[in-house]
């Protein structure tokens, strides 16, 4: 499970207690919502299938895959399912071999999501190794899915949106600049992001909010 609200109120009272912009922020718009994710394989699955696509036309897809190959869709059942069985499901050519991949993976053993190393970089390895399967999606499952209170995903864009407003930069921090602003922060870099993330949704609501008429 991701991080509790309970460990995103203890990790972002320790980084407001750092950062007088993060601590005035906090006070304005409040705590983030736990951000959880079910753990497990099904959960990146999920990523691959709602990929560019709408929420409900993810869900669409999600509900014929099961049909097709099976209800849970377990892994050997997708790794073995023919590619256009998997795409008559919706899936395009190249979502099926990423879901494909991660299927074998899994149930080859070369990867098992109940028992990813302990290191972060090594679990982060581990989940790019797949194919279809970046670094943002490993980090994003980790953090959500497994509650890494250390997970930094300086790729995310609306990350780097949010660290250059939040401390009034001239333009939107590069990953590696990213980075380095939240080395401090360490090892409560998790709950950073889902108050980034928090934050910048705040802030857009706020903006379409002024345009509308009186």
């Amino acid at each position: 499970m991701g991080l509790t609200a309970e460990q995103l109120q203890r990790s972002l009272d320790a980084i407001a207690g750092m950062e007088p912009v993060i601590e005035r922020r906090l006070a304005e718009i409040g705590y983030p919502e736990p951000r959880i994710r079910e753990r497990g394989y099904q959960t990146l699955l999920r990523t691959i299938v709602g990929q560019q696509v709408s929420v409900a036309a993810a869900a669409s897809i999600w509900a014929k895959l099961e049909n097709a190959v099976g209800c849970d869709l377990v892994p050997e059942a997708v790794a073995a399912a023919p590619d256009d069985l998997l795409r008559s499901a919706g899936l395009s050519r190249q979502k099926a071999s990423y879901a494909k991949s991660l299927a074998e993976h899994v149930a080859s053993g070369s990867i098992d999501f109940a028992n990813l190393p302990t290191d972060d970089e090594e679990a982060i390895a581990q989940m790019t190794a797949i194919k279809g399967i970046g670094r943002w999606s490993a980090e994003i499952y980790l953090l959500f899915a497994e509650g890494r209170g250390d997970i930094w995903p300086a790729g995310d864009l609306a990350v780097q949106i949010e660290m250059g407003v939040l401390f009034g930069l001239p333009e939107r921090p590069s990953e590696r600049e990213t980075r380095r602003m939240a080395a401090p922060w360490s090892p409560h870099r998790g709950a950073a992001a889902v108050f980034a993330w928090h934050a910048y949704g705040t802030r857009l609501s706020g903006e379409k909010a002024s345009k509308l008429p009186v």
